[in-house]
């Protein structure tokens, strides 16, 4: 799997409610266009948020379902984007301190793209999964500024 590490200045809770609001999805995930709709129980086991992936026109809609959930700590994901395939991902939240480590681990599990060669595709994932956590880390960071501020 391919695998991304950033320390964020914010707290894992901070963190968590950023993945635990599916509409905020677009934001950080790269190839995420648009949400249509979000499962009431986001993210319990089982839920799934409803998105687009490309570019408009050509959007293509699918579904990321939750595998396994543990609030403050793992997210487990599977990632659906034909005409690609689906992927599991994997997020994890280490406290360090106030910061946190966030990582995120990735791959193909079915679909065209498990033909392409795993060190291609983790090289892929690997430049994608770096900007998404650096954009995971604009929105929980700066929210948690906010809340800090605000206090």
């Amino acid at each position: 799997m391919a695998t991304n590490t950033r320390r964020f200045k914010a707290t894992p809770e901070q963190v968590w409610d950023v993945l635990a609001d599916g509409w905020l999805y677009p934001l950080w995930v790269v190839g995420a266009s648009r949400m249509r709709e979000v499962d009431d129980s986001w993210p319990a086991v089982g839920s799934q948020l409803h998105h687009s992936v490309g570019t408009w026109p050509a959007l293509l809609d699918d579904t990321t379902e939750v595998v396994e959930s543990t609030p403050g700590s793992t997210l487990v994901l599977h990632a659906r984007a034909w005409p690609t395939g689906a992927a599991k991902v994997t997020i994890r939240l280490d406290a360090v301190g106030v910061e946190t480590d966030v990582s995120i681990e990735e791959d193909a599990i079915s679909g065209p793209a498990l033909l392409v060669p795993k060190p291609v595709r983790d090289l892929q994932l690997t430049w994608r999964n770096s900007e998404s956590l650096r954009r995971l880390a604009y929105v929980a960071e700066r929210r948690s500024a906010g809340r800090t501020s605000a206090s």
